[in-house]
């Protein structure tokens, strides 16, 4: 779908935004309808209300754009409803989801999927389920749809199903194959668990955990997420 041209207000979120010259605001956007865009926000720091209090991460938005060159001009915005409530862990894993959607999708490439499973993956997080559930469930997903998703069921190898009870060397351009335990190896009961929405146990979530961190890590080039290190000044496990 072009960007060019003048549209009508387009569901979004705010995934990052910073201060472009005295007044402005550069944003980086993600719309069900066109993907990840860059829009200016023409003197929208001139007052603390109006545009500016809408710009604000994990609000739901309906926007309004003018595109003639790059960056494409903000001209109006709307609230679509009250904001997801993150706060500490939350907010921070938030901040996590909003970068992988700016680090692995193209910009102005349209995926109304992965923007519904975003909108669910905020409700999770507010809603006070386990945070590693609800981020490997989405890395999982977001994976899936741009065409990088994992394979599960059987080994890369041999062929044969998963079994449960064995291990598995994960190879992110092949697959599973079967290996001893130790080292990175995975039980296959944790593949079939992501295979089939269930992880069990906290040694589940930690391998999925490991896994995923391994696959994504791979698709970004090797260079790190900032906001897993911005994540190491709080007082938690969730991204160890």
């Amino acid at each position: 779908m072009a960007l060019a041209g003048r549209h009508s207000l387009r569901d979004a979120f705010l995934l990052h935004r910073w201060n472009f010259r005295e007044t402005s605001l550069l944003l980086d956007i993600f719309t069900r309808d066109f993907g990840v865009v860059r829009l200016i926000a023409k003197g929208a720091m001139r007052s603390k209300g109006g545009r500016s209090g809408l710009l604000q991460p994990f609000l739901p938005l309906s926007l309004l754009w003018t595109a003639r060159g790059e960056p494409a001009v903000l001209t109006s915005i709307e609230s679509r409803g009250k904001g997801y409530g993150l706060s500490g862990k939350t907010l921070f894993c938030g901040f996590y989801l909003n970068e992988l959607l700016l680090r692995l999708l193209p910009p102005h490439d349209p995926h109304p999927g992965i923007f519904s499973l975003y909108e669910q993956s905020l409700v999770r997080l507010e809603s006070g389920e386990c945070l590693d559930v609800a981020l490997r469930f989405f890395e999982l997903a977001l994976l899936e749809e741009l065409g990088y998703g994992l394979l599960l069921d059987h080994d890369a190898a041999s062929g044969e199903a998963i079994s449960p009870e064995r291990h598995y060397d994960y190879h992110v351009e092949q697959g599973p194959v079967e290996s001893l335990a130790g080292g990175q190896a995975i039980r296959g009961s944790v593949l079939l668990g992501l295979r089939d929405g269930r992880l069990a146990c906290a040694d589940d979530l930690k391998q999925s955990k490991q896994l995923m961190r391994r696959v994504i890590h791979h698709h970004l080039g090797g260079r790190p997420l900032k906001s897993r290190e911005l994540f190491k000044y709080v007082n938690t496990s969730q991204f160890k």
